[in-house]
Order: C-alpha cells, then structure tokens, then sequence
C-alpha cells in the first residue's frame, strides 16, 4: 500500500489533547485520524443520503 503524508499546523492545546487522548485508548494518533476520516459521510448526489467510502479504496 502507496502511503501519502499530512502534515498540519494546531494549536499546543489540541495536539495535547490528541496525544492525551491516544494514550488513554492505548493507540496512535494516525490511528485516531484515520478512523475519523473512515468515518466521514461523502453525501450521494442523486438521493441525497450519505455513503461511507470503503476501508481500503484499493480493493
């Protein structure tokens, strides 16, 4: 699987909170980002309802 990288700029007190709450759920932040991203509604343009993007866009 090709990786891309994201780079982004927060605030000290959010990426505190990002790492404090990795840690109490004993997992990565990447982790954390990517099922929140998984978990994002792309709304479908002909009935209006939402539909989750697969898992792996690869398969």
């Amino acid at each position: 699987m090709k990786e891309d990288y994201l780079r982004i700029r927060m605030s000290k007190r959010r990426m505190d909170k990002l790492r404090l709450y990795a840690q109490m759920k004993d997992t990565t932040m990447t982790h954390i980002i990517e099922n929140f991203v998984d978990s994002l509604k792309i709304p479908d343009i002909d009935n209006n309802s939402t539909v989750p993007l697969p898992l792996n866009p690869a398969d």
